[in-house]
Order: C-alpha cells, then structure tokens, then sequence
C-alpha cells in the first residue's frame, strides 16, 4: 500500500509547495474511495475513469490523473478485500505518514 500511495502523490499531487498535505492525502483518498466504490458498483475497469468524471468529483482536477493506476490497483483486488476496507482511508494514512519521503522523492524526479 506504501507504494500505491507514493504513485498517487507522485501522479496526482500538485508541485507547488502552498498546498497543505492534509489537503493533498484527503483528495488522494477520495479519488482511491472512488475507485473502490466504482469497482463495489459493477462497473467495467474500462468505464471507471469516465463514470468518476462524469460524477463530477470535488478534488482538484489535477488528482485524476491518478485514476488509471489506482484503477488497475484495485481491479486487481479482490471483492471480499474491497468489502471490508476502506481502501480511501487507508491511502490518506498511507500519505500522511509517508509525506516527507514522497515529497523527497518528488524533488529527485524534478531535478532529473
């Protein structure tokens, strides 16, 4: 799960530094709950970026570029896993406890 995390931060979050990391883990975990849900709702891995869209999601638009890999991620799952976890939740956390690492590693891609 750390390693999803830091694809999503790495996908998703913006590179200017005014964004607050509450802010930034709490829309990764939105966008990783809408995954989940989507998948819970029978819905092709195909159609699942479209059907967020069309949703019209609170986050910024920026963190939709995290759909697809989250989308393989959890279509990869199983339903029971998807059942009993909140895989949103879960990600947030992982975010938060892994900010400073990923932001490091952010700031190394950047330079690159």
């Amino acid at each position: 799960m750390i390693r999803l995390a830091l694809v999503a931060a790495l996908l998703a979050a913006p590179a200017y530094a005014a964004e607050k990391k509450e802010k930034s883990c709490k829309y990764q975990g939105q966008v990783m709950a809408a995954v989940q849900q989507a998948r819970l709702d029978k819905i092709k891995q195909a159609d699942v970026a479209q059907t967020i869209l069309d949703s019209e999601p609170v986050w910024p638009e920026q963190y939709n570029k995290a759909i697809p890999q989250l989308t393989a991620h959890v279509y990869s799952l199983r339903k029971r896993d998807l059942r009993n976890n909140d895989f949103g939740a879960l990600l947030e956390q992982q975010c938060l406890a892994n900010w400073d690492q990923i932001q490091n590693m952010k700031k190394q891609l950047q330079s690159n």
